[in-house]
């Protein structure tokens, strides 16, 4: 018989307040995100504390969105629980949730400091996927966001996976698909895809970061399928074909869709959302480009519109009064008298 060894999800304790690997992980994805977001920032002269507000709003702001979003689809097992909405450490956010909040948060703070959006978010792209990569190390460590049961053999000969890592794909009383990781691997690939993006003289504003929901959303699509934890509704038939189909290559290499709990319907939430938002995403871009709306390259300086205000005023020089030195007056009483005398 196989003994799990399961990582403690408490690191430590503060008195009475535990402290969690869930959230020291999510920490540290942020920080992630924010030494990107900065050091891109730098050329284009931008402050980095300009970065630095962002995140100390942007992060209360998607973690209430995630939670919101999970909830909502949730609301049967929370409904009598109240209090259990507030039990974040216990897991139970959702990306798409987090990104709406965070982006809603972001439309308010750039317009407040002047900054266009699409620049902004385009600087940002690389540390989002860098959060999610990092962050899913928090589910790895709670024993959440797993795939289906998999042979014991799959992850250690087929993916060579270290022991801590099998050791804790260990869950009820068989080895699970460690989605966690290949989500995390994919967002590594697409931090290195959109930084080898930007430095291409042909990316307009805004194309980064539609750029980053479509790499995310082709990977979430394929890799939620696995999971036994999905959110879901009861949907038509022909879209729930629809996506079967589009996922049916998984099946020639080999992988099954983990258990999908028919109580909650016939569609998962993720994938049917991905595939609208990598479609929407590409409608945009042509869109912007076709109508001229995305008239600013990627490379193109970046001015915030209200820099002009918090600048300091400098007077200019013709309306400097220049002060007089005895000489000056002694000068002018001069030519005053020669004056004097040609007359």
């Amino acid at each position: 018989m196989f003994f799990s060894l399961a990582i403690n999800p408490i690191v430590f304790s503060i008195g009475s307040l535990p402290v969690h690997w869930y959230g020291l992980i999510l920490g540290l994805g942020a920080l992630a995100g924010l030494f990107l977001a900065i050091r891109e920032g730098k050329r284009f002269n931008i402050p980095q504390e300009f970065f630095m507000d962002l995140l100390l709003l942007g992060v209360p702001s998607a973690i209430i969105g995630a939670r919101i979003y999970f909830v909502a689809f949730m609301w049967d097992d929370y409904k009598d629980n109240l209090l259990d909405v507030f039990k974040i450490w216990n897991g139970g956010i959702a990306i798409y949730g987090a990104l709406i909040g965070a982006i809603i948060c972001g439309i308010i703070y750039f317009r407040y400091k002047g900054y266009p959006f699409w620049r902004i978010v385009d600087i940002c792209a690389p540390g989002l996927l860098a959060g999610q990569m990092i962050g899913r190390w928090g589910n790895f460590v709670n024993q959440e966001a797993y795939g289906g049961p998999i042979e014991e053999s799959f992850l250690r000969d087929k993916l060579h996976l270290p022991d801590f890592i099998v050791n804790q794909m260990y869950i009820g009383d068989a080895f699970h698909h460690p989605t966690f990781l290949y989500e995390s691997l994919w967002s590594l690939l697409g931090i290195a895809l959109l930084m080898v993006l930007r430095r291409q003289k042909f990316v307009k504003a805004g194309e980064i970061f539609l750029s980053y929901f479509i790499w995310y959303s082709i990977g979430r699509f394929f890799i939620e399928a696995l999971r036994t934890d999905s959110l879901g509704f009861t949907g038509s038939s022909g879209v729930a074909s629809l996506i079967d189909g589009l996922w049916s290559p998984m099946t020639w290499m080999g992988f099954e869709q983990g258990y999908f709990d028919p109580a909650y319907g016939n569609i998962r939430i993720s994938q049917l959302l991905a595939l609208l938002i990598i479609i929407a995403a590409i409608v945009i871009i042509v869109v912007r480009r076709v109508t001229g709306q995305a008239n600013a390259y990627y490379s193109d300086p970046i001015v915030s519109t209200k820099a002009a205000a918090t600048d300091p005023v400098v007077p200019e020089q013709a309306a400097v009064t220049p002060q007089k030195t005895p000489q000056d007056t002694q000068s002018e009483a001069e030519q005053a008298e020669n004056q004097q005398r040609k007359e």
